[in-house]
């Protein structure tokens, strides 16, 4: 079918296609689902590579730590607003339209960042780019639901997978790299010749099918819901905050945090109450009684906890107790995002030839045991080999997860509501990101604490302890540092270790605690709906 054949086509008709065949507009399903991918991987790359550069932008920008990390809470913080009304802006204005705006934005938003004279403006332009970056996987995610049929559709999400996994774990060394080797500033500049490729590739390739036009037209005749749009926006805003600087501000002893906690809670249980009641809903609440929907985006919530909170755990580990660099650091994750990209082709074949709830078992299940093999191998000097085996380990449970549940989360959904699906299932990862990272550092801060408390109140003097005070002292004498200075490094050198010690306890917890979590979701998968033979349920009309 030609383009202009496609464009003839009725609203039902196209509806009826994109159900049973893929809607394709008249292009190769693949060539449409790698160009929607190339302006996707950059945004999710974005998330991860500017962290390594905070130091350097703070540095050129006269700026502290502290203020910089609104670098990145800036574009979190947008990108988590535009991410669930994606689907609802794409079906007013037209997803193609959205889309390369989208694009746009982020291209454009990312050269201005980078060519930023002081903090104050490089914020603005990442509220910006975290605007045209939160349209960009929802809009994809939808445009591959649409093209490929229910039977191929779990090759097209692992395409997308590569770009989501991939991208977090890649973004660390990179970053360190072009930080060290050029600027910061080029961190944002190698967005532009990708972007502005991809608005022209997908100019011309990406068609809307008549059902999406219709649903445009019906869509624009609809009262904006004001009240809603402003819920979430200053719901999911106020989230994002307590989030990124909860651990930085001690939570609840922060008035400003608890203000925000009680913001993001009333605005968020409102816009709950108010959409659910709506005609015309910003975002498809009422999509939540599928059971097999929400129990899936719970699935990929904690999905995002584990992805995201052991990205960030593993190299902050290497960087802090064992003196990496943060490239070396990164280098550590990298082997396991090569693991995902071979595996995630063979696991989306496997989709339609075996139950998808199997797959997504065996995928929790490896990760709770590579979960707990990692918990009961970390300790002080470990090696790189070890420290790359254990972040493979990880991903292997992960390429078996990404796909099937994307899957199980569209079966029974019709095309018409990709859209919404879309921008949801988005949310709910990026949300399960940025819980994990938080859980992380306020775990670790908090169990080191305790930890420690625990294991100095052990140590007692006399025997052994003395002996090796004795004997790291007796060592500093000979390389002529005096006798009372020496005793005083020696007991610091003792503390050092107590401080080392309970720190990797405190890893040791957060890894159980998310082994937990992720062996709790393998019952969680009996609860979904069995999809029939062909790849997914039958969609509902």
């Amino acid at each position: 079918m030609t383009a202009e054949e496609a464009a003839k086509l009725s609203p039902e008709e196209s509806e009826r296609i994109t159900r049973e065949q893929g809607w394709t507009g008249g292009y190769n399903p693949w060539t449409v689902a790698l160009i929607v991918t190339m302006a996707t991987f950059m945004e999710v790359l974005d998330t991860a590579i500017a962290n390594v550069s905070l130091p350097h932008i703070a540095g050129t920008l006269s700026a502290s730590e502290d203020q910089a990390t609104w670098v990145l809470t800036s574009y979190l913080v947008s990108n988590a607003v535009v991410l669930p009304i994606s689907g609802w802006i794409a079906n007013r204005v037209g997803r193609k339209r959205f889309y390369m705006s989208c694009v746009v934005l982020f291209t454009v938003s990312s050269f201005l960042c980078g060519i930023a004279p002081n903090l104050g403006l490089l914020i603005f332009f990442r509220v910006l780019q975290g605007i045209g970056g939160g349209g960009l996987g929802p809009s994809e995610q939808a445009i591959l639901a649409d093209t490929f049929p229910p039977a191929k559709r779990g090759m097209a999400f692992a395409v997308y997978g590569m770009a989501v996994v991939l991208a977090p774990a890649i973004g660390p060394t990179l970053g360190g790299f072009i930080t060290d080797h050029y600027s910061w500033r080029w961190v944002f500049f190698i967005n532009v010749p990708v972007g502005a490729l991809s608005l022209i590739l997908s100019s011309r390739v990406l068609v809307d099918p008549p059902h999406l036009i219709k649903l445009k037209k019906d869509s624009a005749k609809a009262k904006i819901d004001g009240v809603g749009l402003g819920l979430i926006a200053v719901g999911l805003g106020a989230l994002e905050y307590v989030l990124d600087k909860g651990q930085e501000d001690d939570w609840f002893h922060s008035r400003v945090i608890c203000m925000f906690i009680a913001i993001a809670v009333v605005c968020l249980v409102s816009f709950v109450i108010w959409e659910w009641r709506n005609e015309h809903p910003v975002v498809e609440v009422k999509l939540f009684r599928s059971a097999n929907f929400a129990i899936a985006n719970v699935m990929m919530l904690v999905l995002g906890m584990t992805l995201y909170g052991s990205t960030v755990l593993l190299p902050q580990y290497l960087q802090i107790w064992m003196g990496y660099s943060a490239q070396d650091s990164g280098m550590a994750l990298s082997p396991g995002g090569f693991v995902v990209i071979c595996l995630l082709p063979l696991v989306g074949r496997m989709i339609g030839k075996i139950d998808t709830r199997y797959l997504i078992a065996f995928g929790f299940f490896a990760l709770s045991i590579a979960l707990w093999h990692f918990a009961h191998t970390l300790y002080p000097g470990i090696d790189f080999k070890t420290a790359v085996l254990l972040r493979v380990y990880l991903s292997f449970g992960i390429a078996f997860l990404f796909v099937p549940i994307n899957t199980v989360i569209y079966n029974g959904i019709p095309p018409s509501k990709n859209n919404q699906v879309s921008g949801i299932v988005n949310l709910f990862r990026n949300m399960g990101g940025d819980i994990g990272i938080a859980f992380v550092a306020t775990f670790i801060a908090r169990r080191s604490q305790l930890h420690q408390n625990q294991l100095s109140s052990n140590i007692i003097r006399g025997g052994m302890l003395d002996a090796r005070m004795h004997g790291i002292s007796a060592n500093l004498q000979t390389h002529g540092i005096a006798a009372v200075t020496a005793d005083k490094m020696a007991l610091g050198n003792i503390y050092g270790q107590v401080v080392k010690q309970a720190q990797t306890l405190a890893y040791m917890d957060v890894l159980m605690v998310f082994f937990v979590f992720t062996l709790v979701m393998i019952p969680a998968v009996l609860l979904t709906a069995k999809p029939k033979a062909g790849g997914g349920a039958a969609m509902a009309h």
